[in-house]
């Protein structure tokens, strides 16, 4: 296969800021098509790229001969879409979180097998060369035992980045399902996932609306979780972090703390036991503030996955744990329990 065809369903800012960029720089992709329900705004991105523009995904994946596509879409219309583009024998790629519900997920899943194609999910968190390397050290003992863990992932609300501003669909229940825990917290839930190597077991959280007015779903939220072999550590997700983006995470083992992203400077830094000190500086993390990071190496990895018949490294059972772990928190929020996954 010379170049994959690729389209995009939804034109939407994590489409124009991500996506769409990614695919243009990747010299085995090419983009014929975008699918929008806004005409103005897919045929201005049809217009700017050189493709074919529809309104409707079901004509589009019945009319062009794709071999992938990205959902980037409303929360709700993941798994619908996801599943209808599977079936018209496409790979997909769809935005976090994959589904509003376990049944869901597990249906693309299902399709996904079906089908024998690749899905993936946008949990670019894992791609950080940070997050990448505290990974590493973790899993070969660098660290020791790991007692503890923090994490947080805070800015001023969607408003700011939503190509709708205020009158996004992030503040919809109906559309959106889940608020911060949903567009930030299942980063972090999938990210302590991969950086510690096990599953999360157990969620206690408090998960509120109390920052954004004329909206039903959450935009902070505090959560304490215990993995498999009982380390603890409390993950953060907030719209409400109005002056400063807050992606950091730091790792407490026996042997020295990791803080990663949380400073200016360096991304990777590593606090040992001992008292001294070890600075890297990988590069920043992606970020909405950022405009001169061109990539987060999911597109990269989605196509080499596709080309080389490979399993993706966030396939739609890695995303059903981070999913899995939003719903208990707000299980938990609503049961005033600790819910077990």
């Amino acid at each position: 296969m010379a170049s994959l065809r690729v389209a995009i369903i939804g034109c939407g800012s994590i489409a124009k800021h991500r996506h769409l960029l990614e695919y243009q720089a990747n010299s085995k992709v090419d983009i014929v098509a975008v699918c929008d329900k806004v005409e103005e705004r897919v045929n201005e991105t049809a217009q700017r790229y050189q493709v074919k523009a529809y309104t409707d995904y079901q004509a589009m994946l019945a009319k062009e001969e794709l071999d992938a596509v990205s959902v980037c879409l409303p929360n709700y219309l993941h798994a619908p879409v996801s599943i209808a583009a599977l079936e018209a024998g496409c790979h997909v790629l769809c935005e976090k979180p994959m589904a509003t519900s376990i049944q869901e997920a597990e249906a693309m899943i299902t399709a996904t097998k079906k089908r024998g194609k690749k899905l993936m999910i946008g949990h670019n968190q894992r791609f950080v060369p940070s997050h990448q390397k505290a990974r590493e050290m973790i899993a070969n003992g660098e660290l020791g035992k790991i007692y503890s863990f923090r994490t947080a992932f805070g800015h001023g609300g969607p408003e700011g980045w939503s190509i709708d501003g205020k009158n996004s669909w992030f503040f919809k229940k109906d559309e959106a399902f889940i608020g911060s825990m949903g567009d930030l917290g299942v980063h972090k839930a999938d990210l302590i996932r991969f950086l510690l190597g096990e599953e999360i077991s157990e969620v206690a959280a408090f998960v509120e609306t109390n920052a954004k007015t004329d909206t039903d779903v959450d935009d902070n939220a505090v959560c304490m979780l215990k993995t498999e072999s009982g380390i603890i550590g409390t993950l953060a997700a907030s719209w409400a972090y109005v002056s400063k983006e807050d992606n950091a995470t730091r790792i407490y083992g026996e042997k020295g703390i990791l803080r990663l992203e949380d400073d200016s400077t360096y991304s990777f830094i590593v606090h040992h036991a001992d008292g001294n000190v070890t600075n890297i500086d990988l590069g920043g993390i992606q970020s909405n503030e950022e405009d001169g990071q061109t990539t987060t190496h999911v597109i990269d990895h989605f196509v080499d996955s596709i080309l080389n018949d490979i399993e993706p490294l966030v396939n739609g059972e890695e995303g059903l744990k981070s999913l899995q772990v939003i719903l208990a928190a707000l299980e938990s929020s609503q049961t005033k329990t600790i819910t077990k996954i």
